[in-house]
């Protein structure tokens, strides 16, 4: 919504002198809640730039063979309608029923599921739960996903798939640099021992803030992986969903849904 010249269309304004304006001029709150953007922030131009350039040089060692390259990030699955690009606009969500439970009722669910997770670490003792979440990385030049589906994500989860991920790489004798955003999963100290174990055989590369949507490819095949799973459609539980989830994770090895370009 463009509101840079609203100020020369608009009437005075109807608030007293020196009093804090609530939202811009001429704009009406549930207009503002649907119109607004998806609150991703924009890197430095300068931490772009560089980074582009440390990956470029990490990119040139995995294509001599130096080391394994691989883009990490986590993505979250939503029960009820999956959204597509543009769901925020207000003509396409009233079509789409992206929350038919209230907020105390998905904090009670997520709570019943981590419950059950927890104590049985098992798919089909799970009967609540809203939200699903997939750990995945891309491989750079060869486009292999590896991939983990899981309740929620936290440091033990992460570490699991960091030791499937090792497990995978174990006779290739290479180092595994793995390129990972600033979230706090990734920097959590229960990592610690992770990374001791693998010492000088498995190292993340932080990128700098905000830059994963640049710079990580990974982030264009969750788009068409949630797509395919099924945007605008609902699941009954989160079992049917992990399963819909894994069927498309794993087409996706035989008939590529994204294509990757180096």
């Amino acid at each position: 919504m463009e509101l840079s010249r609203t100020r020369d269309r608009l009437g005075p304004p109807d608030r007293r002198a020196g009093e804090p304006r609530k939202r811009p001029r001429g704009v009406k709150k549930k207009d503002g809640s649907y119109s607004r953007p998806t609150g991703r922030l924009q890197p430095a131009p300068a931490d772009l730039a560089y980074a582009s350039v440390e990956l470029a040089a990490l990119e040139y060692r995995a294509r001599r063979g130096e080391i394994i390259l691989l883009y990490e990030d986590e993505t979250i699955l939503w029960r009820f309608a999956l959204p597509r690009a543009g769901w925020w606009r207000k003509a396409h969500r009233t079509r789409l029923l992206t929350r038919p439970l209230s907020q105390s009722q998905i904090k009670r669910e997520e709570s019943l599921k981590r419950q059950a997770w927890l104590q049985y670490r098992s798919w089909s003792r799970i009967t609540s739960g809203v939200l699903l979440s997939v750990i995945g990385a891309v491989q750079y030049g060869t486009s292999k996903v590896f991939s983990k589906v899981v309740p929620h994500v936290d440091a033990q989860e992460l570490r699991q798939y960091m030791h499937q991920v090792m497990a995978t790489f174990r006779q290739a004798g290479k180092e595994v640099v793995m390129v990972v955003d600033r979230s706090g999963i990734h920097r959590a100290h229960k990592l610690d021992t992770t990374f001791e174990h693998y010492h000088d055989k498995f190292r993340f590369h932080f990128l700098p803030a905000h830059c994963g949507h640049h710079l990580n490819p990974i982030e264009g095949f969750w788009r068409v992986m949630k797509d395919k799973i099924g945007a605008g459609r609902c699941f009954p539980d989160l079992s049917q969903l992990y399963h819909r989830t894994r069927r498309v994770l794993m087409a996706h090895h035989e008939r590529p849904i994204y294509t990757f370009h180096w």
